[in-house]
């Protein structure tokens, strides 16, 4: 399979989320490219149907790249529990979904993360707490040809949350070889060793090298 490079100048990123779009326009920066998001864009958020990261990431890639004529780059990312089989995986978003409201969803995070620990103290206290995030990077082109890339970081979970630098489950995830959450983490730390930065490698490796 022939690989396409990724030219400097505008790329869609295809979320809505800041937290995301602040790290991957540092992840970005070296390459000349001017990341744009596609709330910046006014662009709909696509639904989210898929049952695998690859196709929501797909999904989001597409429908951005369609809608801009430009590049576009999205990321589907989440929280993988080995003790409960691998959830909340691709509905991690779900699991910190609030009352709808004008303007779209709410979405609180301590409350997911609260789930997650609820579920676990089920299981009881020798339950397994290990688990990892997994980041999907899909870049598509208005043309229909697409890249896919998959980072992955092991870790573990702790309770109650930790630290105020991260988004999402940070909080609760140790990292394995550390003893602090993501979210205590020097963001310029986090991001040389996320599931983000893993699949990142693979993207820059493939599109820019």
């Amino acid at each position: 399979m022939t690989h396409r490079k990724l030219q400097p100048g505008k790329l869609v990123i295809a979320s809505h989320n800041a937290g995301k779009v602040r790290e991957i326009r540092v992840l970005l920066a070296p390459f000349g490219i001017e990341p744009i998001s596609a709330g910046e864009l006014g662009l709909p958020e696509p639904e989210e149907t898929g049952t695998s990261f690859a196709e929501n990431a797909l999904l989001k890639a597409h429908a951005s790249a369609q809608g801009s004529g430009l590049p576009a780059l999205a990321d589907d990312s989440g929280l993988c529990v080995a003790a409960l089989g691998g959830a909340p995986g691709v509905y991690t978003a779900d699991w910190a979904e609030t009352q709808k409201f004008e303007g779209g969803p709410g979405r609180d995070w301590y409350m997911a993360m609260g789930k997650v620990e609820g579920k676990l103290a089920e299981l009881g206290t020798d339950t397994d707490r290990s688990a990892y995030f997994v980041c999907t990077l899909a870049l598509a082109w208005p043309d229909g040809h697409t890249e896919i890339f998959e980072g992955r970081v092991q870790g573990g979970l702790t309770w109650p949350p930790r630290g105020l630098l991260g988004f999402g489950y940070d909080p609760v995830f140790v990292p394995e070889g550390r003893s602090v959450t993501f979210a205590e983490l020097d963001p310029a730390e986090k991001h040389a060793m996320s599931h983000r930065a893993d699949a990142f490698r693979q993207l820059v490796a493939t599109v820019f090298s």
